[in-house]
């Protein structure tokens, strides 16, 4: 049995791949802040008492089923909200903007100059908006794989799909990464 000790550091060390995770899938940074509050509290509430070994894998299907579960709440209130829509003359701009929401790694580098860190940061941000733009599966597969480093067989049960659509999503997804980086003029 895990201490509170260990459950909070665990918690600490995911916080933040969670969250922003989490931001690409919804786009918008208070839904994500909520979603991966809302996994830390079950998890916290109802696994504090599993080992710490399978903690990962169970914060990551808490999240995930708490994402589809705001996709669906979503799609509900879109319905309702485009139907009273009607009668409201408002404005429906988005606000969020994924690029302003991204913060920079802190001191990663150490002395680089300013013009290799603005190049540098110009390209996370244009990989990250690629990314942002993958379809959802591709996308959390993606993400899962090469962000949050999970093997094949993790990343299946966190999506609940097969092991070769997992590897479908994930050849895919670096394909149209590739095509649309180097379309940018961005090479390895």
């Amino acid at each position: 049995m895990a201490t509170d000790k260990e459950l909070s550091d665990f918690l600490k060390s995911v916080e933040k791949r969670a969250f922003k995770r989490t931001v690409y899938a919804v786009r918008d940074e208070e839904a994500a802040l909520d979603i991966v509050q809302d996994t830390m509290i079950r998890l916290a509430e109802k696994y504090a008492d599993r080992p710490a070994a399978e903690w990962p894998m169970l914060f990551q299907r808490i999240m995930t089923n708490a994402t589809m579960d705001w996709f669906r709440r979503q799609k509900v209130r879109n319905a309702v909200m485009q139907n009273l829509s009607d009668f409201d003359g408002g404005d429906d701009s988005d606000d969020f903007d994924l690029l302003e929401s991204l913060q920079s790694v802190e001191g990663a580098l150490g002395a680089e100059s300013a013009a290799d860190s603005v190049s540098r940061e110009q390209i996370l941000l244009l990989i990250e908006a690629q990314i942002a733009e993958l379809p959802a599966r591709q996308r959390e597969a993606f993400l899962l794989r090469y962000w949050e480093e999970f093997d094949v067989a993790e990343t299946a049960e966190v999506m609940g799909c097969s092991e070769g659509s997992v590897k479908t999503h994930c050849s895919r997804a670096v394909h149209a990464l590739a095509k649309a980086l180097r379309a940018k003029g961005i090479s390895p």
